[in-house]
């Protein structure tokens, strides 16, 4: 009857509905997929509520929705989590991550048009948009193999700049997907167009914000293709979303050593964050080959966090999941293609870095995870 590509949520819908599918069967096919349930779930006989044409058709659906994506690689890692390389039906992958406790990051993109110069997804530029059932495949897939009770778009690519598909990924994720609306993390370099578009969706997000900095200049150079909204701007806009929905932002922080790990910059944390509803994630940059940029030791690290939530900034020191597999966002992806050769773009200069000021305490290694 049809080989549809299913890439897309409202694809899915407008072929259960041509096939007879009334508002309650078509949230109830999306509600199993979600959820990773057979679509025969249920005490009641399908033949007993079901139009025919769809029931029939129910097994084929059900293989091409499982044949968004198949698993390419598995990275189980020591601190409980595990990355998969995903590949698409086109054959372009993307890195999905089991979290500890019931966590799970997703990719929105297939590499990112951001080029952060820490970052090894965007070395490859953007390749092409995730479509809105790729992202929820990522869902149903990682359910299928451990519990999810939260999703965070923090893997590969920015969110915004695939927004119609991730708000439909979301939309489903939080009514039919049974996660709660708390739970659905969005996490962005500062678009405009999110402090726009979130309000108004039926199912709205907690935000992430990868502040990184607190000088625009600084900004400028790690983040070479983010809006141009000061830090000032961008933790104003992120406040109003925060007392619209009630939930606190999650400014994101990787810590590089040198570079943003200053004196200065704990002081502009402060300054920025002080008296709002917001929580610091600092996160210890996961190394990557061809990268000059290094993690301060976990002692500093440490003591940034420490510093800071005595100032009155509610901070988590973390780490990247999968830092025993060398699982960085990117990297699976990366040394899938290119082996070990090295990238072949240039990391642009730094300019005008500060020195960070390396206190050493004495503090458990115990290592937190997102």
């Amino acid at each position: 009857m049809r080989d549809l590509p299913l890439s897309q949520i409202s694809a899915i819908r407008e072929h259960v509905r041509r096939l007879g599918a009334r508002p309650a069967h078509e949230q109830r096919i999306l509600r199993l997929w979600a959820q990773a349930k057979p679509q025969d779930s249920g005490s009641r006989p399908l033949e007993s509520f079901m139009p025919t044409a769809l029931r029939e058709d129910l097994p084929k659906l059900s293989a091409d929705l499982s044949g968004l994506l198949r698993l390419q690689s598995e990275h189980p890692a020591a601190d409980g989590s595990v990355r998969w390389l995903l590949a698409l039906k086109d054959g372009q992958t993307v890195e999905t991550v089991g979290l500890p406790r019931d966590g799970l990051c997703v990719s929105s993109q297939v590499g990112c048009a951001m080029g952060c110069v820490f970052c090894m997804t965007g070395r490859e530029g953007l390749i092409r948009q995730v479509g809105s059932a790729e992202i929820v495949a990522q869902v149903a897939f990682a359910r299928i193999h451990r519990t999810v009770r939260k999703v965070v778009f923090m893997g590969m690519g920015e969110p915004a700049h695939n927004l119609d598909n991730v708000m439909e990924a979301i939309e489903v994720l939080g009514t039919a997907g049974n996660i709660a609306h708390k739970s659905l993390v969005f996490s962005t370099v500062g678009d405009p167009r999110v402090f726009d578009r979130l309000p108004k969706g039926l199912v709205k997000p907690a935000l992430a914000v990868s502040l990184h900095t607190t000088r625009a200049d600084l900004r400028a150079q790690l983040l070479p293709r983010a809006p141009d909204m000061s830090p000032e701007a961008l933790v104003e806009a992120a406040e109003i979303y925060a007392r619209q929905t009630g939930y606190p932002i999650q400014y994101q922080w990787t810590l590089l050593q040198g570079i943003n790990d200053s004196e200065e910059e704990l002081d502009g944390i402060v300054r920025l964050l002080k008296g709002k509803y917001a929580l610091m994630n600092m996160i210890p940059y996961n190394a990557v080959d061809d990268l000059p940029f290094q993690r301060p030791s976990w002692e500093r690290a440490a003591e940034i966090a420490r510093s800071l939530h005595q100032r009155g900034i509610l901070t988590k020191l973390r780490n990247s999941a999968g830092q025993d597999v060398e699982g960085g966002c990117g990297q699976l992806r990366a040394r899938h293609f290119l082996g070990n050769k090295p990238l072949d773009n240039a990391v642009p200069k730094m300019t005008n870095m500060p020195n960070s000021t390396m206190l050493r305490v004495t503090v458990s290694p115990k290592k937190s995870t997102p």
